[in-house]
């Protein structure tokens, strides 16, 4: 069975995991205070081009969401979020079940737009029973977003400018990031986000490490507290090391977006193979994930020797489908599953 369900159903990379045995036997401290975490964050900083910046290690994605929103918003707020946002629609209601509701505005192509997140905020304070209803108090966006479409640097421009209009940070999940950074199509660095973001995180579960998130505020600007508040959310691990190692690792040589760059390379080729094939593309996108729409009885059959993402109906007789690699995708895999189309 061939798998291109998601990019991290396999481990680590090598070298991750090389440097996670290599540094096995060593005794080091616990709860992130460790050298492999301290040197960890010298080189995220140096990457990002923010030498102030507050890095905290997380032991995943959801964990990270809901400890930043909660974090950033303290006793009451929401978070703004596309309706097709992570957050909204594949969480659980986590965001939620921490007492913050997640406002939703209109997408485009899994996007908030300047345009729709200005209605949204002018739209709240112009109700005079705003101070009634969960207020507006930090931006989520995700890139790549959860239809593997990128922001582009003008369009986080002006989500900024908006956010800076009405006094309100702006947050990027970075869960895929690697796959955003290395695309062939992107204008945006990690110093662009770094520099137009209040917090963003980097995403390691699904780009080479074995579990782990590393939290940037980039100008020195986390919550009071904020090791706590991770601690009492459940989010930090008593063996930070393991965190440590494996972004000391990711950021290493340029780890990082080398392994992403190759994932890149293989949806590029995966593009072409489903192209090639005459399969119907839903949205052009550039980076990892690619989704394709798949008449219902076709789709059946494929199942019995490709694992696939399901995504969303598209029409009684046809069904959205993702196709995803990562960095542990091989050319034989793409060879094979070009075989069975």
């Amino acid at each position: 069975m061939l798998n291109f369900s998601s990019d991290y159903t396999n481990g680590a990379h090598p070298e991750v995991l090389r440097r996670l045995v290599e540094t096995n036997d060593e005794v080091l401290t616990t709860y992130g205070s460790d050298v492999y975490t301290e040197s960890a964050k010298v080189k995220i900083r140096a990457a990002c081009g923010a030498p102030e910046a507050d890095i905290y290690f997380l032991a995943g994605g959801t964990q990270t969401n809901l400890t930043v929103i909660s974090g950033m918003l303290g006793l009451c707020g929401a978070a703004v979020a596309a309706e097709t946002g992570h957050i909204a629609l594949h969480e659980a209601g986590a965001i939620e079940y921490t007492g913050h509701k997640v406002l939703t505005v209109p997408h485009r192509d899994g996007k908030i737009t300047a345009e729709a997140l200005e209605a949204c905020l002018r739209g709240f304070y112009a109700d005079d029973n705003h101070t009634h209803m969960p207020y507006p108090g930090l931006v989520y966006i995700s890139h790549p977003t959860e239809y593997g479409t990128l922001y582009a640097k003008a369009e986080l421009e002006a989500l900024r400018a908006v956010c800076d209009a009405y006094d309100i940070p702006l947050f990027l999940d970075g869960a895929r990031l690697g796959y955003g950074l290395a695309s062939r199509q992107t204008d945006v660095s990690l110093s662009d986000i770094a520099a137009l973001c209040d917090v963003f995180y980097i995403g390691g579960t699904k780009v080479g490490a074995l579990c782990g998130e590393a939290v940037v505020f980039p100008r020195g600007n986390a919550p009071r507290h904020f090791f706590t508040i991770v601690k009492q959310h459940g989010a930090l691990l008593a063996k930070g090391r393991l965190c440590g190692v494996q972004f000391d690792a990711l950021f290493t040589d340029d780890l990082y977006l080398r392994i992403s760059r190759h994932a890149i390379d293989c949806a590029e080729r995966l593009k072409a193979i489903l192209r090639g094939k005459g399969y119907r593309f839903f949205m052009e996108t550039a980076t990892n994930q690619q989704f394709v729409v798949l008449e219902n009885a076709q789709m059946a059959r494929l199942c019995e020797q490709v694992a696939f993402g399901y995504w969303e109906p598209f029409d009684e007789a046809h069904t959205v489908v993702r196709f995803a690699t990562s960095w542990s995708t091989r050319e034989e895999e793409l060879a094979a599953l070009a075989e069975i189309l």
